[in-house]
């Protein structure tokens, strides 16, 4: 049985292609139901539309309160009977309400090794602080910022000539690497919760 996806993404949409690259190469064991974004002109809602995936915009201008809007999120999620919640570049921040809400497991992948630099422009943050190595990072959302279970990271250089969008381009590269071995590891039963560790069950 495939585990099925809703993936949220606010621009290109580079994540969300990887994973639908290794769905169809049948790599990991799931099914992208819909695909959900808060920006009309994302170039997500074209990939997943290429591909014959729903693609849904929901604009949180057209909501009276940040409740509405995301619980419209959440509806549309139960509608296609999803699984598991991909946030692929999705650039709002999802509120207690949201996560309290949700039925079931979020993940999401960001550009460090957390818990060093998380929040916005994390590649930057990693050069201006000097560090000599840096990565991304598969992680359960929780109400913190890029607080929750890891579940799993990869490791770049940082190298002297690097610039944000040098390093930003290598990170990104081990991001579509590293999430659908995250997604196949949660579909196989691979993962277990701790209060703050994420990691595979103790009897394998």
């Amino acid at each position: 049985m495939r585990l099925r996806i809703a993936v949220l993404a606010s621009s290109r949409g580079t994540n969300l292609q990887a994973l639908i690259d290794a769905q169809e190469k049948d790599e990991i064991p799931t099914k992208i139901a819909v695909v959900i974004s808060d920006n009309p002109k994302a170039l997500a809602l074209e990939r997943a539309q290429k591909h014959q995936i729903p693609a849904i915009t929901v604009v949180r201008q057209d909501f009276p309160t940040r409740e509405l809007y995301e619980q419209e999120i959440l509806d549309l999620i139960n509608k296609y009977s999803c699984d598991l919640i991909c946030l692929a570049g999705f650039m709002r921040i999802l509120s207690p309400y949201f996560i309290g809400n949700s039925q079931i497991k979020i993940i999401n992948i960001h550009p460090s090794l957390l818990p060093s630099f998380p929040g916005l422009d994390a590649q930057q943050q990693a050069l201006d602080y000097g560090v000599k190595f840096s990565g991304c990072t598969v992680h359960f959302v929780d109400e913190g910022m890029d607080s929750g279970p890891i579940i799993l990271q990869a490791v770049v250089p940082v190298l002297v000539d690097d610039t944000e969008e040098t390093l930003s381009l290598r990170i990104l590269a081990e991001e579509h690497r590293i999430y659908p071995e995250a997604i196949k590891l949660i579909a196989e039963g691979k993962v277990e919760v701790g209060a703050r560790i994420a990691r595979p069950p103790l009897h394998q």
